[in-house]
């Protein structure tokens, strides 16, 4: 699988916390630089910026209520963000700002402030004036702040304090004169009413002559009702009457008829009211009761039964006789009823030709009437609108816009510029800006930064981390903090070799300065301390770097024995340490740049194997000559080292296609260079290391026992680490 795909497959990882607070850490002399330069200049500007005074007054405004003077609540506040806004664009309108600046003298004395002493025209005038002045109205209220900002204390409040002034004046102005333009218009509308009215009454009564019409209201109503229609509506008044009288009648006599004659013995003493029948029913009554009575003693031969019994006959019959004189009587009154309201209909529909007749001859004088109330009516309301326009104007107006609050120079501190507030956005601005640099800095930057982005971008071990300020080991000594990072790489590079017979090692890198020869070298040399016989090969023919570690000359290696120009005794050089030998680069002719891929290099690493457990060959940068290629092909195992933070991750992914193409064998990584202070991702690599010896030291200084350097040396070399 191509390690560029998998890299790119898993470049979508989650960030944790850590990794924010490892690039502020990391990126943090990027962030203080960048930070302390914004405070420094927001501060230096700050304090270097002319200072500038606000002069503030504040008016209260109201709506124009004009002609609204008798209406009820008319002092009530109703907040209007409409008229807020227009009266703001008012008081910075040419008609205000003009005033102002004529008032003021600013033409020459902001000619002498901002032209040199060159008198400014108004427009230009008026253009300062309307960045320098700021209104903003107090939320729902009628409340408004003008505030003007100047570097004198005296001309902020005189220039605020003249603007509210101008308004106020303004609109007072404004107002009185548009009253009086109401009054002028309607006075002459009013004459012209006047004119109107004249001729319509000369009108009516012209006509109220000539149609005969005695009407004692005309000259103040237009709807007197004549004599033929007060006649018709008391006529129709009456058939209504009779009509619905009629119609009981009517309905009581139909009723009264389709009944009985024992129903109406009992219906009509309520439905018609009689005191002769009245009477005959009482005796009646009682004579039936008497010849019940005598009926239980006596039969019906009996000569007071027979008395009593011709005695209810006769008052039946006449009970009866007075039923129907009663019914009779109505049929007679319903008759007569229907014939008054026969006579009545009549009259009704004569009053109706007669009034219907009249009112046509009569209607242009009352539509003039009417036509004359109108204009009369018309003409009074005009004559009170003038009345309150007249007192609208003199009524006080100080109301319609009163000023609240005059400006004091002497209590004006600078306003402009804020220390404390640009000072703490200078810092918050320095921070988020530093910040976000680092975050993009390192956005941009490609290069390995932890062991993961090797592992997930190369799919390979990593085997060793190595600090920075990394020295030769030589010098250090065994116990130096730096020797166990190196034993750790031995270690790891031991335990992951599959066969004890391959010893030969070729450290390569991608790009050059990455720290091959330094690693090469301390490896080497910890491979030595532990007591196996080592070589060093500087095969890194361009530019050869470790006889300057070994403090030897150049002048005789291994181009000399390619060559064969020299044994191999001869070109093997020995070191401080009995185990470790080294063989320089030695000269390389202009004409043997291929001499690595030789027989004679072949033949020289069989031969370095069978005489060392471990041969070590140092190359030149694998993406600039093809020479590390070759010897990651010839030998055993090779290294791939990779410096922190410095090349691109592609680089580094195609140094390792590199090797795999040629048939090398890749162990695995080492990560060189750590700022191990710097990112705490590898504080595990070296804080335990440097704890635990700190604490052997102190032992031993108390004088305690402690394990000989030599034998601590090889526990801790044997020791496998992960």
């Amino acid at each position: 699988m191509d390690p560029l795909k998998n890299s790119a497959a898993e470049t979508d990882v989650k960030l944790h916390f850590l990794d924010y607070w490892r690039i502020i850490r990391i990126r943090k002399t990027i962030i203080l630089t960048v930070f302390l330069l914004v405070v420094f200049t927001t501060v230096f500007v700050t304090m270097f910026l002319q200072r500038q005074y606000c002069g503030n007054a504040r008016i209260r405004i109201q709506e124009d209520r004009t002609g609204t003077v008798f209406t009820e609540n008319q002092n009530g506040f109703i907040y209007n963000p409409y008229f807020m806004e227009t009266e703001m664009k008012v008081m910075k309108s040419q008609a205000v700002l003009d005033k102002v600046i004529e008032s003021q003298g600013l033409n020459a004395a902001w000619g002498q402030k901002y032209a040199n002493g060159q008198t400014l025209t108004t427009a230009e005038t008026r253009t300062i004036l309307e960045k320098l002045l700021d209104l903003r109205p107090v939320r729902n209220t009628a409340l408004i702040d003008i505030f003007f900002y100047s570097e004198d204390p005296n001309e902020a409040a005189r220039i605020a304090n003249e603007v509210a002034n101008v308004y106020r004046d303004y609109r007072l102005k404004q107002q009185t004169d548009q009253i009086m333009s109401n009054i002028t218009s309607m006075e002459k509308g009013y004459k012209d009413k006047g004119e109107e009215v004249r001729k319509a009454q000369e009108k009516v009564d012209q006509l109220r002559k000539n149609l005969a019409i005695s009407d004692l209201d005309a000259m103040n109503s237009a709807s007197t009702s004549t004599l033929d229609t007060e006649t018709l509506r008391r006529l129709e008044s009456q058939r209504i009457e009779a009509e619905i009288l009629l119609g009981k009648e009517r309905s009581l006599l139909n009723d009264l008829t389709n009944k009985t004659a024992i129903e109406l013995r009992n219906v009509i003493p309520t439905a018609a009211p009689d005191p002769l029948l009245h009477s005959y029913l009482v005796d009646l009554g009682q004579a039936e009761n008497k010849l019940k009575s005598l009926l239980k003693d006596f039969g019906p031969q009996s000569p007071e039964v027979q008395r009593v019994t011709a005695t209810v006959d006769d008052l039946t019959q006449k009970v009866n006789d007075r039923i129907n004189g009663i019914l009779v009587g109505l049929r007679a009154k319903v008759d007569a009823d229907q014939a008054a309201l026969n006579i009545l209909t009549a009259e009704v529909n004569k009053a109706k030709t007669s009034d219907t007749e009249r009112g046509s001859k009569n209607r242009p004088y009352y539509d003039a009437k009417a036509k004359l109330e109108e204009l009369q009516n018309f003409a009074r309301i005009m004559k009170m609108k003038i009345e309150t326009e007249y007192v609208s104007l003199n009524l006080p107006k100080s109301k319609l816009v009163e000023i609240t609050d005059k400006c004091d120079p002497t209590t004006l501190k600078p306003v402009k510029p804020n220390r404390k507030l640009n000072i703490a956005l200078g810092v918050i601005v320095g921070l988020m800006v530093g910040v976000g640099l680092a975050f993009f800095i390192e956005y941009l930057d490609t290069s390995v930064k932890t062991i993961d982005d090797i592992e997930r971008a190369l799919q390979s071990p990593v085997l060793g981390v190595i600090p920075q300020n990394v020295g030769r080991l030589m010098d250090e000594g065994a116990e130096s903090p730096h020797a166990e990072a190196y034993r750790v790489l031995r270690t790891n590079l031991l335990f992951s070799r599959k066969d004890e017979k391959l010893n030969s090692v070729a450290v390569v890198s991608a790009g050059a300065g990455e720290g091959k020869s330094t690693t090469i070298f301390n490896l080497a040399t910890v491979f030595a301390q532990s007591g196996q016989r080592v070589v060093i090969v500087d095969s890194d023919l361009r530019r050869p770097s470790l006889h300057k570690f070994f403090r030897v000359a150049n002048n005789l290696g291994l181009t000399n024995y390619l060559l064969k120009q020299n044994t191999l005794e001869e070109v093997i050089q020995p070191s401080s340490i009995p185990t470790l030998d080294f063989m320089a680069s030695g000269k390389l002719p202009s004409s043997s740049m291929g001499i690595l891929s030789s027989a004679a290099m072949k033949n020289l690493i069989t031969e370095l194997k069978a005489r060392y457990d471990f041969v070590f060959f140092d190359s030149p940068p694998i993406m600039g000559v093809s020479d590390a290629s070759i010897l990651a092909s010839e030998v055993d195992m090779t290294i791939q080292v990779i410096q922190y933070r410095r090349y691109p991750q592609p680089m580094n992914i195609r140094a390792k296609q590199l090797i795999e193409k040629v048939g090398g064998h890749l162990m695995g990584i080492v990560l060189n260079n750590i700022n191990m202070a710097q990112d705490e991702s590898y504080y595990y690599y070296s804080g335990y290391y440097h704890e635990y010896y700190s604490k052997n030291e102190d032992e031993a200084e108390a004088g305690k026992p402690a394990l000989p350097k030599s034998k601590a040396s090889a526990r801790r070399a044997d020791a496998p680490k992960a």
